[in-house]
């Protein structure tokens, strides 16, 4: 089985990330494709969004990247059938400042993620450019960059693809740009169509054909703990993260 790890990372928070990550997990997975969803972001959103209690949770990814435990013991099934999660909460936070003693520190989720269980992993990254972002850096083949369509989309993605090429330059070579969606995309407005624009000069045919639109069931899924496929399948926002899905399987070649 080829597996395909994508790092979910934009360091301006609010665009949509865990959104994506929680969702492109859910619609990529199937009893036939299990789907390991990783949580890097000390706010465990995408751990809450698939309704685990965070905050009594035990292993977590921040056990799993200072090797007190081996990653298989920190996976937790989900509600949906194929879809797995190596939770996060608070506790996280800590692993950045405990791992700058570490030896290969920048290595740690690569080294706990040498397993070939799972056809997808996603991580879902931290709203920095610290080091838990350049361990999800380290470990992806694939970067997945959420754009929310709005009027300082572009700002800071300059900073995020420098840190890239650094990571490619340094730790992995063989990290590539698996695309970026545009996502709370509303036709309606010029602004929204001015951003796509700016996209598609800037990125070509990296930019996704799909767009995420702003939608009332996307955004309330994740306080009843759910994916948008079990909150309302039939939603603009579950058709838009099918569509995704399938673009992610035919670049990734899977």
């Amino acid at each position: 089985m080829k597996q395909t790890i994508v790092a979910v990372i934009n360091q301006k928070g609010g665009v949509g990330k865990t959104t994506t990550a929680v969702n492109l997990a859910a619609q990529l997975s199937s009893d036939q494709t299990p789907v390991l969803l990783v949580d890097l972001d000390p706010q465990g959103n995408a751990t809450s969004g698939l309704g685990l209690a965070k905050d009594v949770l035990e292993p977590t990814t921040y056990e799993v990247l200072l090797g007190q435990v081996r990653l298989d013991q920190a996976v937790r099934p989900t509600n949906r059938e194929g879809l797995y999660i190596v939770p996060a909460n608070a506790n996280l936070a800590a692993a950045e400042v405990e791992l700058v003693s570490v030896l290969q520190r920048e290595l740690a989720l690569r080294n706990s993620l040498q397993v070939g269980a799972y056809e997808y992993v996603i991580i879902d990254c931290p709203p920095a450019l610290g080091l838990l972002t350049i361990n999800a850096l380290s470990a992806a083949d694939q970067i997945l960059i959420p754009v929310q369509s709005e009027y300082y989309a572009l700002e800071g993605l300059g900073q995020l693809l420098a840190t890239i090429q650094r990571v490619r330059q340094a730790l992995n070579p063989a990290l590539d740009l698996l695309g970026v969606v545009l996502t709370m995309y509303d036709k309606r407005t010029s602004l929204s169509e001015q951003v796509m624009d700016e996209l598609k000069n800037h990125f070509g045919d990296k930019l996704f054909k799909t767009v995420i639109p702003r939608n009332v069931r996307l955004a309330e899924a994740p306080s009843f703990g759910k994916t948008i496929f079990e909150h309302d399948r039939w939603s603009k926002g579950a058709r838009a993260y099918k569509q995704l899905a399938k673009e992610v399987q035919r670049r990734a070649g899977n």
